[in-house]
C-alpha cells in the first residue's frame, strides 16, 4: 500500500525531469529552419564536414562558446544541433540557464538529418 503512495510522486519526478525544450530533427522543416537561428554546436571540423543550410557554428567545447552567444538576441528562438543531440541538449540547458527565452535542442543530431536527407 505504502508504494502506491510513491508512484504519484516517482510521477512527478519524472516528468518534472524530462526534456522540455526538445524535437526530433526529422520532425523540423527547412522553412522552420528558415525562420529561428540555427546553430551547430559541433567543432568547426565536424561543421566543415557537413551541416544544415544557414546554420552557424559555434562549438560548445570552445573557451569562446558564451561569448558567442552574447552576440544573439536572448528573445530570439534558436535552435540547436550536434552530431548526436548530447552536446546540443546540455548547450540548451546552459543557455536557458542564462536567460535565453527560446532555446530547442533538435533530438537525433546530424547523423539523423542526414539519414534522411541523403546526398
Amino acid at each position: 500500500m505504502n508504494n502506491l503512495l510513491y508512484l504519484p510522486i516517482l510521477m512527478l519526478f519524472v516528468l518534472g525531469c524530462s526534456p522540455k525544450n526538445g524535437k526530433h530533427i526529422t520532425d523540423v522543416s527547412q522553412s522552420e529552419l528558415d525562420n529561428v537561428v540555427l546553430v551547430d554546436v559541433r567543432t568547426p571540423e565536424e561543421f566543415n564536414a557537413g551541416h544544415l543550410e544557414n546554420a552557424l557554428n559555434i562549438d560548445w567545447y570552445n573557451d569562446s562558446f558564451t561569448e558567442e552567444f552574447e552576440k544573439i538576441d536572448k528573445n530570439k528562438t534558436i535552435y540547436l544541433y550536434c552530431r548526436s543531440g548530447k552536446r546540443s541538449a546540455d548547450a540548451t540547458k546552459f543557455l536557458d540557464s542564462l536567460g535565453y527565452k527560446k532555446v530547442v535542442n533538435l533530438e537525433g543530431g546530424y547523423i539523423a538529418w542526414a539519414e534522411k536527407h541523403p546526398n
